[in-house]
């Protein structure tokens, strides 16, 4: 199951897309969003994330 980001909590620092190995992040409309397709899981955005906005799908 791929990462999301929450967009209620993200703050749009970047931290997240510099981070992810995939390429999988980027952003859109002020926040950033993951795309599933090329999400594996690695957990490297919810690691780097300061207000925790990234994380494991519910």
């Amino acid at each position: 199951m791929a990462y999301v980001i929450n967009a209620d909590e993200c703050i749009a620092c970047g931290a997240c897309e510099a981070e992810c190995p995939e390429g999988a992040i980027s952003e859109n409309g002020g926040v950033y969003v993951i795309d599933a397709e090329k999400c594996q899981d690695c957990g490297a955005c919810a690691d780097v994330c300061p207000t925790g906005a990234a994380g494991p799908a519910a």
